[in-house]
């Protein structure tokens, strides 16, 4: 357990917990005290860190996850739907009441779009009641989903099904399909962070300051 430490960076204490929270596979037995572990805990460890530290999950939502990726024969759309659920354990996907024009306006644009999408969806929900919030700050101007945010969101879809795609065996692309659920969020968002200060140069560009470029120029 220490060499597993000391490749991951992950202190034992750490390590003894995931065991217990069945986050981790048990080591070989190799004695009393001992257990052997190879590259693929070391893999596995990564893989939880990841899903803790930079996806923000829990450690019984990260056990969901690493349980369906485990499951043999689970279908590609039954890990998909445990991934976006777990990155959508938040209050902003619990049911609706049904108040507000969030809905409608969702089912608006998946008609509209001509997406295959199941009412249980977290997004639907998520997304009715982010579009509900800004009706109730009297934002009109957001308070709808536009084509160009819709075609946006299916491009990155389309990418990250092409990123599955390329996985060699079903537990690769299970993997992938975790990993890029919940960390693709966080680089979706970052990047959108990167684009909007980009955007805002080119449209208002008597209105910010310069900065300087990632080559030392200033833009």
């Amino acid at each position: 357990m220490g060499e597993l430490s000391a490749a991951t960076g992950v202190p034992v204490p750490t390590i003894k917990y995931y065991l217990r929270e069945n986050l981790l596979p048990a080591g070989d037995r190799t004695g009393p005290n001992q257990a052997s572990y190879d590259a693929a805990h070391v893999r596995r460890l990564r893989l939880i860190r990841a899903l803790l530290d930079v996806g923000g999950l829990s450690v019984t939502t990260a056990r969901q996850v690493i349980t369906a990726v485990d499951t043999p024969d689970l279908p590609l759309s039954w890990i998909f739907g445990v991934a976006q659920h777990a990155v959508s354990d938040t209050t902003l996907y619990e049911p609706l009441d049904g108040d507000g024009p969030g809905v409608a306006l969702v089912d608006e644009a998946i008609d509209r779009m001509g997406w295959h999408v199941h009412d249980d969806n977290p997004g639907r929900r998520g997304a009715a009641r982010v579009l509900n919030t800004y009706a109730a700050l009297g934002a009109d101007d957001l308070a709808e989903i536009s084509d160009g945010y819709a075609r946006a969101a299916e491009l990155i879809a389309r990418a990250d099904l092409a990123a599955v795609a390329q996985g060699g065996s079903v537990s690769d692309m299970s993997e992938t399909v975790v990993i890029g659920t919940v960390l693709g969020d966080a680089l979706v968002a970052s990047l959108r962070r990167i684009a909007q200060e980009h955007v805002s140069f080119e449209l208002f560009p008597d209105a910010v300051a310069p900065v300087k470029s990632q080559k030392g120029r200033s833009s």
